[in-house]
């Protein structure tokens, strides 16, 4: 059984994810403590990319903050085996793919078994591309996760078949970035999605308040918020941890 599949045993998962180094690697950790002692039960780390197309302007500018302030693939790996002295819960990247053909797939998924990340999302990977990662995904045991879009349509089911670790549900067209309601017919898309695959599904994209986390996790297995954390560390740099702590408890609470 995958490691991500614990995430979602007997439980809603509520999933933050945070922009590796973003004010600082140090706040990070902290940060990613403070989530997973609230309740988180995995943790989406973004690997900082100089041009994130599927992020609107919050996780752009972490994107930006935190290769303007050194960060590297390699600092975050050694983020990750720190982490890993005591988190236990899932850990899963976020990035995009030019990140890993630049450090080179074999040793982007061996480093990642190495340190113990369980999955990665690349956003910018088609479906029908995803074999030129994919060998190098299962040799070192890392769960490949794809995402599904209202604009799937007839592609959910084959998706849905081929799906390992958990599948990423986008909530509405566009870029990530809080949204005052979501209005896709998710229903029907995760329907789809259960009568195709046992894997556990989570929705993202446009959620931030406890009412929406408590709304998308009732009709799936989880609730992803990005955006919403990115502006608490925005606002509160390095005294960050704290408040994306109580934030996470809420949304915790909520679902």
């Amino acid at each position: 059984m995958s490691n991500i599949k614990k995430a979602f045993e007997n439980k809603k998962a509520f999933i933050p994810f945070i922009t590796c180094g973003d004010p600082d690697l140090e706040t990070t950790a902290k940060i990613v403590r403070e989530a997973v002692a609230n309740g988180a039960s995995l943790v989406e780390l973004g690997i900082p990319f100089s041009d994130p197309t599927a992020e609107g302007p919050v996780i752009q500018g972490a994107n930006l903050r935190a290769l303007n302030g050194g960060v590297t693939t390699d600092k975050v790996f050694d983020l990750v085996r720190d982490l890993r002295k005591d988190v236990t819960v899932p850990m899963v990247f976020m990035t995009y793919a030019n990140v890993v053909f630049s450090y080179g797939s074999d040793r982007f998924f061996k480093t990642c078994s190495e340190v113990g990340i369980d999955g990665i999302i690349l956003p910018d990977l088609p479906f029908e591309e995803k074999e030129e990662f994919l060998n190098d995904c299962h040799k070192y045991g890392v769960d490949l996760i794809s995402l599904i879009a209202p604009t799937s349509k007839d592609r959910i089911a084959m998706i849905a078949k081929e799906a390992e670790g958990f599948i990423y549900l986008v909530s509405s067209l566009g870029v990530t970035g809080t949204r005052t309601e979501i209005n896709t017919d998710l229903e029907s898309i995760v329907k789809i999605i259960r009568e195709n695959s046992t894997v556990p599904c989570a929705i993202g994209f446009g959620i931030s308040t406890p009412e929406q986390a408590k709304k998308m996790a009732s009709v799936s297995d989880g609730a992803i918020v990005g955006s919403a954390i990115i502006k608490i560390m925005e606002k509160y740099g390095k005294e960050s941890p704290k408040y994306v702590g109580e934030y996470v408890k809420t949304m915790v609470d909520a679902i």
